[in-house]
């Protein structure tokens, strides 16, 4: 009994022994683990786009494709139409109802005779054109090579009244969401353009976040707008008392292109509010040009947390804190503002703020002279995939600055101008130092002086490169100023990368 239990153990110890030295032996010679590494998105020339210039009526358009597109291609400028919904009541038009309009009555706003749309078709020509008082929202469509960093702007100026000053705004494409930060009502009137571009409705909410936090409206909430329709809402009725605020337009169904223009009053200045970077806990507010005005920054934290942001300005010399004004305390849900005209007033600056917290971040910048102009910046991206600004202008009153930062590594990028006539010059390269802005001021190409554009090119290797384009025009009555952040250019679409799958045949 006793060798039988013993041997039950020698043989269980065997077992035990070989298990083992297999599971040593497998363990050893096991396959490396496989580094499931995510595939990045790839890029892909535009070949379709859509942007909107809301209000273009007094105003000059400028639209440019860059050089170099190859193949195909078209674009067009044209006024956008409401399309009108169908009436299944209605007689057929070859035999008028007794609602017919006679003959010789007058015709009605929806009757009048539809202006063709300027064609384009050559990459690398500036298109510009003044438009008449009244003129509709336009649709700039790009198709094929001409869809390749389409872009278009809308400036518009006046030397006196309520509207004196310089106005500029990027036509923007429709979008599901946009941010806007300012003054608020209180202290402009703020006036919202709304423009549905596309054939499908679209249904539009609108939430104003002011100093003392979030506005509720029912004004502001299930809007539908209509394909083709446009509409104009002034911000009063939707909250008549913030001083600064910041402005989401969202929609739950559908696309819409958003705009928002200031006006300060009477020798207060005018311009539209550039749209914003969405929130992030790290914004960079970039095109603050170095000239001497008030500064005023404006931060919004859209959640439902208080939050310390941290200030750093990135100037011509370096990067640094601005002394005791290092950080600042924004509400939840609020907008704040804060004066920093003794920190970067006469300095071309970018800031960058830091948040625990996702924030909305822009600027005002103020003209110097009896007669004030004012404009704006925001939060914006890198131009990591190059910028286009349709209109810039040099003559012997008005200049046009680059205002350029890498305010994390330096950047090297290939700056070229479009004339408006004429061939297209050699692009000149500009480097820019880690950690610093610079500003260039830009000279008209030969063929340029009547209006010229710039194409922006960061090239490999470089930081993150952020910036703005400021037209300055020096009157007896004091400056006019207009601000616009650099857009990343649509030459190109990050689109998923694609591969065989037999989900894409399974049902």
């Amino acid at each position: 009994m006793k060798s039988l239990i013993e041997n039950r153990f020698g043989l269980l110890a065997l077992v035990l022994v070989a298990l083992g030295a297999l599971y040593g032996v497998a363990y050893a010679s096991r396959p490396a683990p496989v580094v499931h590494t995510p595939p990045k998105p790839v890029r892909a020339l535009m070949e379709s786009l859509t942007t909107v210039c809301p209000s273009p009526g007094g105003s000059r358009v400028s639209v440019v494709t860059p050089p170099g597109a190859q193949g195909q291609g078209s674009a067009t400028v044209g006024e956008i139409t409401e399309t009108p919904a169908p009436d299944e009541g209605a007689p057929p038009q070859d035999a008028p109802g007794k609602d017919a309009p006679k003959k010789g009555a007058k015709k009605g706003a929806g009757d009048k005779a539809e202006k063709p749309p300027a064609a384009l078709e050559q990459p690398g020509v500036l298109w510009q054109q003044d438009m008449k008082a009244g003129t509709a929202p336009l649709a700039v469509a790009g198709t094929g090579s001409m869809a390749a960093g389409l872009e278009a702007a809308q400036t518009a100026r006046a030397d006196a009244g309520s509207q004196r000053g310089l106005a500029s705004t990027r036509c923007v494409e429709p979008g599901a969401d946009a941010w806007f930060v300012g003054p608020g009502p209180a202290a402009a009137a703020m006036t919202l353009y709304l423009t549905n571009a596309d054939s499908a409705p679209a249904n539009v909410e609108v939430m104003i976040y002011a100093g003392e936090g979030p506005v509720l409206s029912d004004r502001g909430s299930g809007m539908v707008l209509q394909p083709g329709e446009h509409r104009t809402v002034k911000l009063s009725d939707l909250a008549p008392s913030p001083l600064v605020m910041a402005v989401e337009v969202s929609t739950s169904g559908g696309r819409v292109a958003a705009a928002i223009k200031a006006v300060l009053g009477k020798a207060e200045g005018v311009d539209w509010l550039p749209v914003a970077a969405p929130p992030s806990t790290q914004v960079v507010v970039p095109g603050i040009p170095g000239m001497a005005g008030l500064r005023e920054l404006y931060v919004t934290a859209p959640g439902e947390q208080d939050t310390v942001v941290q200030v750093k300005a990135v100037l011509k010399d370096g990067s640094y804190a601005l002394k005791n004004k290092e950080t600042v305390d924004v509400l939840a849900g609020s907008t704040s503002t804060f004066d920093l005209s003794t920190g970067i007033g006469g300095q071309p600056a970018a800031l960058v703020l830091t948040s625990d917290v996702p924030i909305i971040a822009g600027m005002k910048i103020t003209g110097t002279g009896l007669s004030q102009d004012v404009a704006f910046t925001a939060g914006a991206s890198p131009i990591d995939l190059g910028s286009v600004v349709a209109d810039n202008r040099v003559t012997r009153k008005q200049e046009s600055r680059l205002v350029l930062s890498a305010p994390f590594a330096a950047a090297t990028l290939k700056v070229q101008l479009v004339p408006k006539r004429g061939a297209v010059p050699e692009p000149v390269e500009v480097k820019v130092p880690a950690a610093r802005t610079k500003e260039v001021k830009l000279a008209a190409p030969p063929g340029g002086e009547s209006g010229f554009s710039v194409v922006i090119q960061p090239q490999p290797g470089s930081g993150p490169v952020y910036g703005g384009r400021v037209l300055v025009e020096d009157t007896p009555s004091g400056q006019l100023i207009t601000d616009q952040p650099l857009a990343p250019a649509t030459i190109w679409a990050l689109v998923p990368p694609t591969a065989d799958s037999p989900s894409a045949v399974l049902p």
